[in-house]
């Protein structure tokens, strides 16, 4: 996310609501706004610099939209959008970390007629998946500093980066982007561009993907050494944490920062998910992957002079040149005047990357490749081998029509695929077409209960009416919770469906997920709902995880299909899945499934989440 260190928040609330900064005298008197180095808004142009937009919906008082407008054109202000009831008491709002980003570095030798505008757009199209509220942009130009950009379209409509600059001279030669998720409620992560705001020579913009599951301690820390941090999200204390050691140790003293030196010991004192790209008020860009290497960070030198960073390798499909992944526990730094890229190790700790299994399974692009397989390959595979168990169980109808086959928009497409193919080839009467489309693009898995079930409500709908007297078997990745399989389940049913069935391309998720997708608590999980209605030697052999009986996991399979209204639920075993990956058992966190989670922060939490669930069921029993 590209984020501020000074207080680019959002306060929203269900009541009554009153606009009390700096920033409504700012759109009604239409004075020049706060982005120093930003022409537009020097000049006092608020309509070229963003603001027409968030005042009309101010004045419709559609408060989320002005928020959404506002945008990375107000980051960095002092007194950001606040939005607070009469009460003078506001509830924060916050992003879920499951995001893209990426930059592009001109370098000064290239010849090329493209610009980094140019390619962020050719890019930022193919990392949607990991957000679809819209993009932020910060981009440097020698002698002009940073500026800032916003893009609100959904996914399927991201159109083209407006240039605005006219002038050659403006042209930027480095930019980072951040692919937004939607804003929602309670959470503690976020998906802006965030900046501080130290004095220019000091100014530092980040685009990060990732989590801190040590944020409450790193925070208490920073606030005890007398800094002042206004927001909540991950990517503002990820910058503050920066910024006080580049105070501390380069800015005082008036000597160039170290960035090695740095983020050495960032990576030390995080724990947690992080890759992020760091632009400073030199030009000078570093792309960091902490030691843990949990979320992606891709890299690639083009044959026509860019330098080019994304989550995804998929980004950079179609263009000419050398590409690699940024290791865990590294930075590339790019200088900001000559364009000279080194490599440094930051981690006293190496380790190979570990990527979280959500990557594959769900938040990658299918286009996206690991060692030279697609998501795409991995997941039709999948699909492939539920078929086997799926051929098993379903009731054999001779004279019946097929059974149709389809799938979880817009993820479980190959997986539904997969699992045709396999279904056709045991002689299984099966046709394959989607019944279930969506209205929004916005996934559903982040946010809190009440925000994600009003989302779920309003994203599915019938793609076909034909589906009276008819089985249904619908594949997905992953049964999390199981709001959406019941959603969708009962709305077939509503349909006239005969019957409905999912396959599920995963074993049950047992465990929480702090490290960007906003998993808090294992008691939200639809394996601990059903585990509480266990006979006790039941419980006890289902704590195996991984390793429970196959009759203990059939058992459960039954109970969640229950509770979702379904007739039949089919998991992925733990051992078929991790034949199936690209990197097996070895390259790939599998905590989800296992409860071993993959930093220590992250285990004493879940152990501790685990006790506490185990205690008050034994209490309540």
């Amino acid at each position: 996310m590209v984020v501020t260190c000074a207080a680019a928040q959002v306060v929203l609330c269900c009541f009554s609501y009153e606009l009390v900064t700096l920033q409504t005298r700012l759109l009604r008197k239409r004075q020049p706004a706060h982005l120093s180095g930003h022409g537009d808004c020097e000049s006092g142009n608020l309509d070229a610099c963003g603001f027409d937009a968030p005042r009309k919906f101010l004045r419709a008082r559609r408060w989320y939209d002005a928020c959404l407008m506002a945008g990375p054109s107000l980051l960095g202000s002092a007194q950001y959008i606040r939005l607070v009831p009469s009460s003078g008491h506001g509830r924060q709002i916050k992003v879920a970390s499951m995001s893209g980003i990426a930059a592009a570095v001109l370098l000064p030798w290239s010849s090329s007629p493209h610009t980094v505008y140019d390619r962020l757009n050719h890019m930022l199209p193919r990392l949607t998946l990991r957000g679809q509220a819209g993009v932020a942009i910060a981009a440097f130009t020698h002698n002009k500093g940073v500026r800032y950009k916003t893009a609100f379209q959904p996914s399927h409509e991201l159109h083209a980066i407006e240039q605005d600059e006219q002038d050659p001279e403006r042209l930027p030669h480095v930019a980072i982007a951040q692919v937004r998720c939607r804003l929602c409620t309670d959470g503690e992560s976020d998906d802006q561009s965030t900046r501080n705001r130290r004095a220019t020579s000091r100014q530092l913009t980040i685009s990060l993907d990732g989590a801190l599951v040590n944020a409450r301690e790193v925070r208490a820390e920073l606030t005890a050494q007398g800094h002042t941090l206004e927001g909540r999200t991950h990517a503002e204390l990820f910058l503050k944490l920066v910024e006080h050691v580049c105070e501390r140790d380069y800015w005082r003293q008036g000597v160039r920062v170290n960035y090695e030196n740095v983020f050495r010991e960032i990576d030390e004192r995080i724990d947690g998910a992080i890759s992020a790209l760091l632009l400073d008020a030199q030009g000078n860009l570093i792309a960091f992957r902490n030691r843990y290497g949990l979320r992606p960070l891709e890299f690639m030198q083009t044959d026509d002079g860019f330098l080019l960073f994304a989550s995804e390798n998929c980004a950079f499909a179609g263009l000419l040149g050398k590409s690699d992944q940024i290791g865990p526990g590294y930075i590339k730094y790019v200088d900001g005047k000559n364009g000279h890229c080194f490599d440094r190790c930051v981690s006293d700790s190496q380790r190979a990357a570990k990527l979280c299994v959500y990557e594959p399974l769900y938040l990658g692009s299918p286009d996206t490749s690991i060692e030279g397989r697609s998501h795409l390959v991995t997941r039709h595979s999948i699909g492939f081998s539920l078929g086997e168990l799926i051929a098993r169980r379903l009731p054999a109808e001779p004279d019946a029509a097929p059974i149709i086959v389809s799938s979880m928009p817009h993820t479980g497409g190959p997986y539904a695929d997969g699992l045709f193919s396999s279904l056709v080839a045991r002689g299984v009467n099966v046709e394959r077409r989607e019944v279930i489309e969506t209205q929004i693009s916005e996934r559903t898995l982040i946010g809190p209960n009440s925000e994600r079930k009003r989302r779920i409500a309003h994203k599915y709908r019938l793609a076909s009416i034909d589906v009276e007297k008819r089985s249904i078997l619908m594949a997905d990745e992953a049964l999390i919770r199981g709001d959406t399989s019941q959603t969708v389940t009962n709305m077939l049913l509503a349909a006239g469906a005969k019957a409905v069935h999912w396959a599920i391309g995963s074993p049950p998720i047992v465990a929480p997920n702090y490290y960007g997708v906003n998993i808090e608590t294992i008691d939200e999980l639809a394996f601990w709902r059903t585990w509480k209605g266990l006979s006790a030697q039941q419980r006890n052999q289902s704590l195996l995880f991984k390793d429970m009986e196959p009759d203990v996991l059939r058992i459960i399979e039954g109970r969640i299909a229950a509770s979702i209204s379904a007739t039949t639920v089919t998991y992925l075993p733990f051992a078929r899945l991790t034949s199936l990956l690209p990197r097996g058992s070895e390259g790939i966190d599998l905590s989800p499934f296992t409860f071993e989670m993959p930093t220590p922060a992250g285990q004493t939490r879940a152990n501790r989440n685990l006790h506490n669930l185990v205690a008050d069921h034994h209490r309540a029993a």
